[in-house]
């Protein structure tokens, strides 16, 4: 089969289409043909050699595929050759075939295509482990998501907005914040123009936020403290802008705030199985009805992965970027 090979680390152009052996599925696996793969930023990373693949897992890059079963692993049941599915993979994904823990299957949401569900998996896990179980944001709380018009962004004002919050986001253009405010924030703050600790403190009448979602870090983070309601969460889950922050923590204790976050790949895979399950009884009915979807901000061939990634770097689109084979 083919799959985009990774010989060294470094920019975007060490990456190259190579041959190997079709892998074969283990105890309850199932090989999926792939038809879409999406692209996500900690595929950027572990190019750049600064996120490495957990023991065990595939050393190739991707970790969200869509296609159909071509075979099944011993064990597996509920599914058959030719089911068209999605997955989270544990890495494998930028090939024609990958082996995948059936328990982190997800059927393909009806009205979808197969790019379209292959959107799906990295971005609904995430959103939904931190959001709704870790931060457990509740209905007519106040939520802001940083980076709104990302994959994560686009994927979490959604379901907030759906699931009965009051979203706010951050964007780095008009542009996008009118994508973001078009997806079901009631408002996004253009942070090159305006202040969103200012803004959303006037928004809510003081208030601030009940739970923030933070993939930016650096600054942000004592930012977020300040803007956090009573009893807030602060979810981190990336730090685009650095990990390594002083912070006063006088007003995590006085507003009893809770910082916190979190990274999927490593979760064992019971973990990924319970999200896989909550997604399919929560959000898949969203999904079919048309009330959530995902935005797709380019697709390319298996082969131009080289301008998916640069395209992913230049932060210059609003939603996911997938590759198609």
């Amino acid at each position: 089969m083919r799959y985009i090979e990774l010989p060294e680390y470094g920019e975007p152009e060490v990456m190259r289409v190579a041959e190997m052996a079709v892998p074969q599925p283990g105890k309850g696996e199932v090989l999926i043909r792939v038809a879409a793969a999406g692209v996500n930023r900690p595929d950027i990373v572990q190019r750049q050699g600064l996120y490495p693949p957990p023991p065990g897992a595939s050393p190739v890059l991707g970790l969200e595929v869509a296609g159909e079963i071509a075979a099944l692993g011993e064990g597996v049941a509920g599914w058959q050759p030719g089911d068209p599915v999605c997955a989270l993979t544990n890495g494998g994904g930028y090939a024609e075939f990958v082996a995948v823990p059936v328990a982190q299957c997800l059927p393909v949401p009806q009205g979808l295509s197969l790019a379209e569900a292959a959107a799906l998996p990295e971005t609904m896990f995430t959103v939904w482990s931190n959001v709704f179980d870790r931060a457990q944001l509740q209905p007519g709380e106040i939520f802001l998501v940083h980076g709104g018009s990302s994959g994560i962004g686009t994927t979490a004002i959604q379901l907030a907005s759906n699931l009965g919050a009051r979203v706010f986001a951050t964007a780095g253009s008009d542009e996008k914040c009118a994508a973001c405010e078009a997806l079901g924030a009631e408002k996004a703050i253009n942070y090159r123009n305006d202040d969103y600790v200012e803004v959303i403190r006037q928004a809510t009448e003081g208030h601030g936020a009940d739970v923030i979602l933070d993939m930016v870090g650096g600054d942000y983070v004592d930012r977020n403290v300040q803007l956090a309601a009573r009893d807030g969460r602060i979810v981190n889950i990336a730090f685009l802008q650095g990990a390594k922050v002083q912070l006063n923590m006088l007003p995590v204790m006085v507003k009893r705030l809770t910082l916190t976050g979190s990274t999927l790949r490593p979760q064992p895979p019971e973990v990924k199985a319970a999200i896989a399950r909550a997604l399919e009884e929560k959000v898949w009915p969203l999904i079919a009805a048309g009330k959530v979807r995902p935005q797709i901000a380019a697709t390319f061939a298996l082969e131009d992965v080289v301008a998916a990634h640069r395209l992913m770097e230049s932060s210059n689109h609003i939603g996911k970027i997938v590759l198609t084979l």
